[in-house]
């Protein structure tokens, strides 16, 4: 089946949850087809279903001053960032009726989550990126050798294991998924100092920390598509 791909460039980011729930119930009922909404947003701090209050390390003050909105949303996890310069992906792609317990098989879910990974893992290799999974965590993680490289970091980050993209999902009632993954291009990565990502210490990078240059946006968005559609298409 072919998927729809929507660029809705910068978007605020209760419009794009909005459009998710209005898209996903149009593709429940079979009138739209399965669709991947690409965008940035302006700069925000999410709490997932996990979240937990504590890992907001900046205070209101701050939080005015930087322009950055939070909201408690319907997702896994617990908080990250958006903003401009991170590619943020929602998938919205029907995974199956859910059953008597109204929740999907748990390898479907998983598989899932494990698909979306797999894609930035080799989007990331295309880039002369290595990367990978990490046990009993989300996400895409680069290894101490590949953050060593990185332009920017604090040393003593160097020697560490590096998230460089998220991923936090849901699946509706119909079997429908929302939310999805934020790949950091090259935002301003000063924001991430606001909070404990996801509640966990290991640092956060970009594809600008570790290359130079950078690819730019539009090339990243190219590529994701292709990617994107060559891990789902064969399977909806």
């Amino acid at each position: 089946m072919n998927i729809e791909i929507l660029d809705l460039g910068l978007i605020d980011y209760e419009r794009a949850w909005k459009l998710q729930d209005e898209y996903a119930a149009e593709i429940a009922k079979g009138e739209r087809p399965p669709t991947l909404l690409l965008l940035e947003h302006p700069h925000v701090y999410t709490f997932g279903r996990k979240g937990n209050a504590s890992n907001l390390l900046w205070n209101e003050i701050q939080l005015k001053e930087k322009n950055i909105s939070t909201y408690w949303v319907d997702r896994g996890g617990d908080v990250t960032y958006h903003g401009p310069g991170q590619l943020v992906g929602y998938p919205l792609i029907p995974l199956g009726r859910l059953n008597q317990d109204n929740r999907l098989p748990e390898a479907d879910y998983v598989g899932y989550i494990r698909k979306l990974e797999e894609m930035l893992i080799g989007l990331l290799m295309n880039y002369g990126i290595a990367s990978g999974q990490r046990p009993g965590k989300t996400g895409v993680w680069i290894q101490a050798d590949v953050h060593s490289r990185c332009i920017h970091c604090k040393p003593e980050n160097k020697q560490k294991h590096a998230k460089i993209a998220a991923i936090g999902v849901k699946v509706d009632v119909n079997g429908v998924t929302r939310h999805g993954f934020a790949l950091n291009v090259d935002p301003d990565m000063d924001y991430w100092d606001g909070i404990i990502p996801c509640g966990l210490t290991e640092p956060v990078v970009s594809l600008a920390d570790l290359l130079e240059p950078a690819p730019s946006m539009q090339d990243v968005k190219q590529d994701i598509k292709a990617a994107f559609c060559t891990i789902f298409e064969k399977t909806l």
